[in-house]
This record gives C-alpha cells, structure tokens and sequence, in this order.
C-alpha cells in the first residue's frame, strides 16, 4: 500500500467516474484501476462496485475511504507542519465557503497568500451543514460557515460577522421610498430565494415568519449565480446578505436593508479542535484573529 493508491481512491469518491479521477491524479484510466485493483488484493475486499462505469464504492470500502482520508490528512499534515518547523508554510489549504454570506473573504485570502506564497487554495461552495461536515471527514481544513456556539466544543470557530439582510432589486424595475424595507415589504414584492435546507433560507423564512408573512417565491433555486441573474433580468427581488459585495458588481443593482434582520447565527471561522489539526488551518485562523481583531469577536474563549 502506498500514498498514490490513497490519493487515487478519493480522488475516484470527489469525481464518481474512472477517467475523470485518472485525469486528476495525472495518470492513465487503466493505471489507476490497476492500482486500485492491487489495495484491494493487498486489503483482500472488494472497494468499488463497478460495471460498464463507476457504479459506487461497497460498505466496506466507504468504511476504508474514511482511514484513507485521514491517512492523507495526517501526511499533507505532516508536510505542512515540517515546513513550518522550517520557518514557511507550504501546502494546499481547503476552505469551505457558504455561497450567501455578509462578508467578503477573497480581500484577507489575498493578503494571506501575499504573506504564505508556497500555499494554494481549493475553495468549496457548500452549505454550513456541507462545511461542518468535511471538517469532520478531513475534506476540508477550514471553513466559513453559519455556526452556533453550540458547536464550540467541536470546532474552533472565530465570528467574523453578524449578518444582516437586505433586498437585492433592479434598479430600472423597481424603486422604494426610504433606506430601509420593513418586513411587511416584501410580501407584495416577486422574491427569489435559495433552495430550502440552506441557513441563510432559514434565516429568511424565520424572519418572514416572525413578521406573519407566508412566503411564496416566483423563483427557487439552489445556485446563487441563478438567482442574481434573475434578480438583474428584473424577474424578481431577491434578499441577499448585507456587506456580501454582490450589489457593487453590477451598478445596475441595489440592496436595501431590512430592518430588524439578522440570520439566526453568526458567520465564523471554523476548523477542527481534535487531531489531525491542519496547520494551514492554524495559521489562518490566527491570521484571521489579527486582522479582524477590532471587528470581530472569537467564540472560543
């Protein structure tokens, strides 16, 4: 057994298909089934159900994905924590991102890339839920994601922002009187939201409901792209977190804040508290402490 037939077996679980995975891993598809054929000989089971195409991996091999994710975990870990001990951070960093947040990370990752040159990023749309759960499995190094302090035993999670919400609208279609929109504003209003299961969607039904208003979208959806296109053809208006930057992208748009809206958590920095403990994570989530130290307030005390 060795670290390549590793990478080739998750690389087979992220894509789903044989040649894709290849593709990935830099290799031909019939090396890669070669290798994958030889763990499965060394381990004596079977990992992957196949037929003409990747058909899944069998119980026994998602129990075997799960070792073999922490086995990878704990070498980029070892990679990252020697460079560290040689005085540089090297390494690919995974952070999960909720698609609808009131904050805007790419300006620190910026910054923090400007400081750690040798690391790369592999940036996920998820949902909170997605987040928390790729922390768990070792899919994933950090996180912002919408976290209640629940989780503080868990995760070390750093609040970066406490989320408002807004009513994202063409201007040319629509214009309203005021700063600010009551909730009671919306339900004459043609609204797009996120799919449900989203903590944002939940946010936005809790504040509806809390208002008395039964909500009955024009347009559901569960891609962000989707519903700010719709939102700028004027289909519909669409409530968007303050402070995300998606108004400032096209000035044919404008968000107007909702007064007395908030989503029903915080937006935080989430990595793991338990081994293996990324350092790419540590270091970004004290890179994050220092520079949002006189705006933001770290959960874990």
């Amino acid at each position: 057994m060795d670290i390549r037939q590793l990478q080739y077996l998750i690389a087979l679980d992220e894509v789903r298909h044989f040649g894709e995975a290849a593709n990935r891993c830099h290799v031909t598809q019939p090396a890669l089934s070669m290798r994958l054929r030889q763990l499965e000989d060394e381990l004596g089971l079977t990992l992957v159900s196949r037929g003409h195409r990747f058909v899944g991996f069998t119980e026994e091999g998602e129990r075997i994905l799960a070792w073999a994710r922490a086995v990878m975990a704990a070498h980029d870990g070892l990679q990252a924590e020697a460079s560290v001990c040689r005085g540089q951070l090297v390494g690919t960093l995974r952070l999960g991102l909720v698609p609808l947040a009131g904050f805007e990370p790419m300006p620190l990752l910026q910054t923090f890339a400007r400081e750690h040159a040798d690391v790369r990023f592999e940036l996920k749309s998820l949902s909170s839920e997605q987040i928390l759960a790729g922390l768990d499995n070792n899919k994933l190094d950090a996180g912002l994601a919408y976290v209640e302090s629940r989780h503080e035993r868990k995760y070390q999670l750093l609040e970066v922002a406490e989320t408002g919400m807004g009513v994202l609208f063409n201007r040319s279609r629509w214009s309203f009187a005021g700063s600010s929109l009551d909730w009671s504003a919306l339900e004459s209003l043609p609204l797009g939201v996120l799919s449900k299961g989203m903590h944002f969607r939940q946010s936005l039904d809790h504040g509806l409901r809390s208002a008395g208003i039964e909500l009955k979208p024009l347009v559901e959806t569960d891609s962000v792209e989707i519903l700010v296109q719709s939102v700028r053809a004027g289909l519909c208006c669409a409530v968007m977190p303050l402070g995300g930057g998606l108004e400032q992208q096209d000035e044919s748009l404008a968000l107007l804040p909702i007064t007395n809206s908030h989503t029903l958590a915080p937006l935080c920095l989430a990595t793991r508290r338990g081994a293996p403990v990324s350092a790419l994570a540590e270091a970004l989530l004290q890179f994050f402490r220092s520079q949002n130290s006189s705006e933001s307030r770290p959960t874990n005390k």
